[in-house]
């Protein structure tokens, strides 16, 4: 079973570095060059200047690893940031609206530290997705400098007793520490629950370790966290239950109010043949009803708010617009590897349409130079009908949580761009250092 501690978490002193609003950041991996700048800008203590150092022209690429350690350490020294005097686990909420609906949610969960396990068979932390080399040598070489985790990994524990869910609503009636509503709206709020108080922070974890624990996002950050373990131990061997063995993590329900987004396929290169072989093939492994693209727009814009899973697709190339439903029968015989859940994807099933009916075979896929990605169904439309650039777009539904489970449960990985958790949890609430 996972191992989750309290932990005492760096936070900032909003007495010392200003409003909280202008310090959080979104998570590095969702920022633009421009937001970068624009956060730089925002506060000269925001947090952005930790996760995601700027690159300098013609500096050692290192350095900006080491001018974020430096910056640490002027916080630490100055009282910008704080850390807490008792372990405790933290209590987050977040209200938002499902992008593309009138959908309000609310979604709980608790941040905690999280022994780290490599991934393998008996293993109780279980991946859902492949990595990639370039992300995770840049987060190691950001975690080795400042021996702090910037941001959370997500974990998905299950509770069908509803402990956790029930101590987290008692949390959350009593005034939080932080309150800040972010640039998408999203409110984010955070209580502090000591262990060894009235019980709330063990029921907390005792709820989470119940049983294995499936990380929703963040698979960089946790095989970076592996990698930084194991080369911290053949320098300090000798030390007990040090805080490197474990790395900031996220805890959220699985069945609560969990909201994943799809990620839409833009098709590169395809010309008058190509368009051919996909017409005259597309029956065979989809029913297809013409539409519109406005209709596809509408449909797939408020993706969010499906259950997913249900093998549909639109589809918008230079010369049509369709809704496709998914011939599983016909998919049966081209998906040969991987088990049950990993093979009835939707992701899955239109990796194995692109091979067959436009010859991008995974390789093609992985290259990145014939398909792109981007979450705004109206985006990808645009692309392909105003004669952008992009030749077709495959819209998706989203996948389900308990698919993504299921996948993980069987040692399965799905193909890249599967899914996307939101809201991200804001960088800056809290930071996990690697010290006691």
């Amino acid at each position: 079973m996972p191992d989750i501690r309290p932990f005492r978490a760096l936070r900032f002193d909003p007495g010392v570095a200003g409003d909280i609003g202008s310090l959080v950041a979104p998570p590095y991996d969702v920022i633009s060059p421009a937001l970068h700048e624009a956060l730089l800008a925002r506060s000269p203590k925001n947090a952005v200047r930790l996760d995601l150092p700027a690159v300098v022209v013609g500096e050692d690429p290192d350095e900006r690893y080491r001018r974020a350690a430096h910056t640490l350490a002027a916080w630490r020294s100055d009282g910008t940031l704080r850390k807490d005097p008792r372990p405790s686990v933290y209590v987050h909420e977040q209200t938002y609206r499902v992008p593309g609906t009138s959908l309000a949610r609310t979604q709980r969960g608790f941040f905690a530290r999280l022994r780290i396990e490599p991934f393998g068979p008996g293993s109780s932390v279980l991946p859902h997705e492949r990595t990639l080399t370039g992300p995770k040598e840049e987060r190691y070489r950001l975690l080795r400098a400042t021996g702090l985790n910037t941001s959370p990994v997500i974990g998905l524990f299950s509770d069908p007793a509803g402990a956790a869910a029930a101590a987290m609503a008692a949390v959350v009636l009593a005034p939080p520490l932080t309150d800040v509503t972010d640039d998408d709206g999203v409110r984010h709020r955070l209580w502090a629950v000591p262990a060894g108080g009235d019980g709330t922070a063990e029921t907390l974890v005792a709820a989470a370790a119940a049983g294995p624990v499936t990380i929703a996002d963040g698979h960089h950050r946790y095989e970076t966290a592996v990698r930084y373990r194991d080369e911290r131990r053949v320098a300090h061997s000798a030390e007990v239950d040090p805080a490197y063995d474990f790395v900031l993590m996220l805890f959220l329900d699985a069945g609560g109010q969990l909201t994943v987004l799809p990620t839409h396929r833009l098709v590169h290169g395809v010309g008058a043949a190509d368009l051919a072989r996909l017409h005259g093939g597309m029956d065979s492994l989809f029913e297809a009803e013409p539409a519109t693209p406005a209709a596809l727009a509408q449909r797939f814009g408020a993706a969010g708010g499906l259950a997913g899973g249900e093998g549909r697709f639109g589809l918008v190339t230079t010369d049509g617009a369709w809704l496709l439903q998914a011939r599983r029968e016909a998919f049966a015989k081209l998906l040969t590897a991987g088990g049950e859940a990993v093979r009835r994807l939707d992701v899955t099933m239109l990796g194995a349409a692109l091979d067959v009916l436009l010859g991008i075979d995974a390789a093609a896929v992985a290259s990145g130079e014939r398909v792109a990605y981007t979450k705004s169904a109206e985006e990808a439309i645009t692309a392909v009908a105003s004669g952008g650039h992009a030749d077709a777009a495959f819209l998706l539904e989203p996948t389900p949580v308990a698919s993504i489970l299921a996948v993980a449960q069987a040692g399965d990985v799905m193909p890249q761009k599967s899914t996307y958790f939101y809201p991200k949890a804001l960088t800056g609430l809290l930071f996990n250092p690697h010290e006691q």
